[in-house]
């Protein structure tokens, strides 16, 4: 596996680390690795632990290649989704240890997970795509509206409003802020009480609970990129 992004298994939590030695964008690359180590927690049926480097978690996605459009901008979005949509349908419990910023397409992955730990400090959590001159795609407005609040939604979809660890945590980006220096060991906790969950009643309940987010979710997919669109 591509070091982008590791995988460690043990005791029954499998660590998923992305480090790209800079600010983990989401480049094609990165996602393929991502999605491998997703590939290997659902094998060995653990609960996964996903986590950065030190003050970012991802810069979101690669701007040089949306720049360049095309193909390459098509593979590269439809991974992201992807990879989002499969957190959201994870058979086994998904934890995220915040390390930092999240902007866009890593806010997407907190979006998704069942359980968001965040370090806390002066980092920035949201989707800026407004600010920045891009218009947000279908799928991410989607998996946006099925976890933040009414009024966060709304600040961050339509204002790209970027939030501290502390009001992520409010608007719904997060569950619990922490210490940096707190943030491994927290994580670690969360993941281990999910450990004792049944995972064949929590995949079910998963689905049921999300249904209409997951299929909104996959109809935005189709509305953006087509019929026939890989998931990974």
């Amino acid at each position: 596996m591509s070091e982008l992004a590791t995988y460690v298994h043990d005791g029954g939590i499998g660590t998923i680390t992305m480090d790209d030695g800079k600010v983990n964008v989401f480049s094609s690359p990165m996602l393929r690795s991502l999605h491998a180590a997703f590939d290997r927690a659902e094998a060995d049926g653990a609960v996964v632990l996903l986590t950065g480097r030190e003050k970012y978690f991802s810069a979101g996605f690669d701007l040089k290649t949306i720049a360049n459009g095309g193909e390459a901008t098509r593979e590269m979005l439809l991974l992201g989704a992807g990879l989002a949509e499969r957190i959201l349908t994870f058979p086994t419990p998904v934890v995220v240890a915040c390390t930092g910023h999240a902007y866009p397409a890593g806010a997407f992955l907190l979006l998704s997970a069942d359980a968001r730990v965040g370090a806390d400090g002066d980092f920035r959590i949201g989707l800026n795509e407004v600010r920045i001159g891009m218009t947000l795609p279908w799928f991410a407005i989607e998996i946006a509206r099925q976890r933040l609040t009414p009024a966060a939604f709304d600040r961050t979809v339509v204002n790209a409003t970027m939030f501290s660890p502390t009001g992520a945590r409010t608007a719904g980006f997060l569950d619990l802020v922490v210490p940096a220096d707190q943030l491994a060991a927290a994580g670690r906790a969360v993941a281990e009480d999910l450990t004792g969950l049944d995972f064949r009643a929590h995949a079910a309940t998963k689905l049921r609970a999300r249904a209409g987010a997951i299929a909104a979710v996959r109809q935005a997919v189709v509305r953006e990129f087509g019929e026939g669109t890989p998931a990974h």
